[in-house]
């Protein structure tokens, strides 16, 4: 079976980690190819959402570690390189990616699996996901963007807090901190992940890439730069079939008819 599964269904892109026996713990050629999914999906019109979920019990266990060199081996610059290439990639491409990003976790998701959760634009969870900032129990720093996205989502007291100690955070507490929007019972989280996913599809796409752009770099960026942005992303997207369809739609006191275009 492939390690990645994958499916377009009513202009959604499933993309489903299979690894289950190691609880989803991803590979280099498993992070590759789901690069490469979240970059046709940016390219392809007829994409108009995206889902990343996983099978078995875990969501994401991290990283699989088996294979890499043993520290005694490396040199000044190969683990920075390493992560440059491997995780800050990664979670790179979700953020970057032009469709909207829906995570369904399904279980555990620690380390970079959680980052891989919280890199996306909407995040659902099921009742028995948790989710752990895994490094200081390994004597590590977090990596994958993890001190990037957690203050940002949480604020930093509660982002050292997760880091820090490295307890693992039930779906419910992750929701009241705000990591996550919804928790459903296990068997719900498919069928809520194609609600949402299909009503995203049906949407003003190009609108939706450029508000997730918008937000994405407002957390970065001062007043003027995000008032300036705003502006002339909705310029841009005035140019567009869907913004004319919906100005036309409420003049005409009807339902919008988007076609991603």
């Amino acid at each position: 079976m492939p390690e990645v599964l994958h499916a377009v269904e009513n202009g959604v892109s499933w993309i489903t980690l299979n690894r289950p026996e190691a609880m989803n713990a991803v590979t280099w050629e498993q992070r590759e190819r789901v690069m490469a999914l979240l970059d046709e999906a940016s390219a392809d019109p007829d994409v108009r959402a995206v889902v990343v979920t996983a099978t078995g019990r875990g969501f994401c266990a991290g990283a699989d570690l088996r294979g890499a060199p043993a520290l005694a081996e490396t040199v000044p610059g190969d683990v920075a390189r390493t992560i440059r290439r491997g995780a800050q990639r990664f979670i790179g491409a979700v953020l970057d990616c032009e469709k909207p990003v829906i995570a369904a976790v399904n279980g555990t998701a620690a380390g970079i699996g959680a980052h891989l959760a919280f890199a996306c634009d909407l995040v659902l969870a099921s009742e028995s996901a948790r989710f752990i900032e895994v490094f200081v129990r390994r004597g590590l720093v977090p990596d994958g963007g993890g001190a990037y996205l957690l203050p940002r989502l949480i604020g930093p007291q509660r982002a050292k807090e997760l880091m820090f100690f490295g307890d693992a955070v039930s779906a419910a507490e992750a929701h009241g901190l705000g990591l996550v929007n919804r928790v459903v019972p296990a068997e719900a989280l498919e069928k809520t992940a194609r609600e949402w996913a299909e009503r995203l599809a049906q949407g003003p796409t190009r609108a939706l890439a450029l508000t997730k752009q918008l937000v994405n770099a407002s957390l970065d960026s001062d007043r003027a730069a995000a008032f300036a942005a705003e502006a002339a992303a909705q310029e841009i997207n005035m140019t567009t079939g869907d913004a004319r369809e919906g100005v036309a739609s409420f003049v005409e006191r009807r339902e919008a008819r988007y076609r991603g275009r």
